[in-house]
């Protein structure tokens, strides 16, 4: 595709999944991968920036200086007419004011303090399975297991004391809900913003050993208003909330929709297995679907195009990592393969801060529930299933199963 096709002929993006097809890319999206590397996409607002199809281009670009996530730089292709950021949202900017805000936060996303949670993520598996086993069936395993889990797991992070977490859980809920007005959705993020910023004011009295109490140090060095310190605790919640929850109940529907892989997975104790199912789950599912957003700072020669100064960029990370030149049959799903160089998590110094810990969740998840419900199984037929097809994280709304 060229600058010289005419603008009705520029395809539209987002593009729309195949119909009862729900765990492949759109199929227009694999088409304009066959035709290269680089095309031309029109957006909601008229703009066309590049779409970036191919894995290769996807992580040279990201990893590219002249490249910047600065969303209020012009050009810069946004999602909506509102996605103006928040200024503490790090993930929205360039260095060294990313990298500096982005370091309050790093410790606890370190492998070694992951490890010493996954005791306590074990612990909130086997308690919520145990609450599965001994309620009604069926259920939907959305609303009873893939939203606690991340809900919970981000309570201890943050050092939410556990006479709160009800509340901290319902609030988190409504934000992610579907059946919920705009105004119910604000009104449970502001009663957490509240509460996250009571809560540094008590971390600053009496600091533990949590990414609040952390926090709240920024905060007496000067370096973070109390304000600030709890916006960034409600980004990383919501951050850390919708994408795992939605990894825990789409990767159970696939597997489900794939009963050897399943097998695999339920039959093995092998760490290492696990760790490669997640990966494989991750890279197959791409559960971020609008792609990795960006806009060039000087012209960039690429793949034998040239993109110019103030052109937008969207990475798209789910056909990337369906990339057959990088991934063999890539529309298989195989828990067996070597999936660690996907972008599900992006690439370059914006990649996902959460990473290991999402990692270390879908590990506990993947080889806790299909063990101890082997007879797990969707209650509904799969085209009866209602997937996000609207939200920026794709997933299901509901996932009745039974056992």
């Amino acid at each position: 595709m060229t600058e010289t096709l005419n603008q009705a002929e520029i395809p539209q993006f987002p593009m729309a999944r195949a119909a009862g097809c729900p765990f492949d890319p759109p199929p227009t999206l694999k088409a304009l991968q066959e035709e290269g590397p680089l095309v031309k996409v029109r957006l909601w607002d008229g703009r066309t920036p590049w779409l970036v199809t191919r894995h290769a281009e996807q992580r040279a670009l990201l990893a590219d200086p002249r490249v910047s996530a600065d969303i209020t730089r012009p050009g810069y292709p946004g999602q909506t007419p509102i996605s103006g950021g928040s200024p503490l949202s790090f993930i929205l900017m360039d260095d060294p004011e990313h990298a500096r805000l982005r370091r309050m936060v790093t410790a606890p996303f370190a492998v070694k303090r992951v490890e010493a949670l996954r005791p306590v993520v074990q612990k909130i598996v086997d308690e919520l399975i145990d609450d599965l086993l001994a309620g009604p069936k069926p259920v939907d395993l959305v609303e009873a297991f893939a939203l606690p889990v991340p809900s919970l797991v981000i309570c201890e992070l943050l050092g939410v004391p556990y006479s709160d977490h009800d509340f901290f859980q319902d609030n988190s809920k409504t934000i992610v809900k579907r059946d919920v007005t705009p105004e119910q959705r604000a009104a449970a993020g502001g009663r957490l913003a509240e509460y996250l910023g009571d809560l540094v004011g008590r971390k600053l009295a009496d600091p533990g050993d949590d990414l609040l109490s952390q926090l709240a140090g920024r905060v007496k060095a000067g370096e973070l208003s109390q304000r600030e310190a709890a916006q960034m605790g409600v980004l990383l919640l919501i951050a850390g909330h919708e994408t795992t929850a939605n990894m825990i109940a789409l990767g159970t529907l696939a597997l489900l929709q794939h009963p050897h892989q399943l097998a695999l997975l339920r039959e093995s104790d092998d760490p290492k297995l696990v760790a490669g199912a997640v990966e494989e789950l991750l890279r197959y599912l791409n559960i971020t679907h609008s792609g990795r957003r960006r806009v060039a700072l000087e012209d960039i020669e690429i793949a034998g195009q040239v993109i110019r100064a103030g052109d937008g960029l969207i990475m798209a990370n789910d056909i990337g990592n369906r990339d057959a030149a990088t991934f063999p049959d890539p529309d298989e799903l195989d828990i067996r393969r070597d999936a660690r160089l996907h972008v599900a998590f992006g690439f370059g110094v914006h990649q996902c801060l959460g990473q290991p810990l999402a990692r270390m969740e879908l590990q506990v998840v993947y080889s806790t529930l299909y063990r101890r419900i082997p007879t797990l199984r969707a209650a509904t037929d799969l085209d009866q299933i209602s997937f996000k097809h609207d939200g920026q994280v794709y997933g299901v709304y509901e996932l009745p199963v039974t056992w």
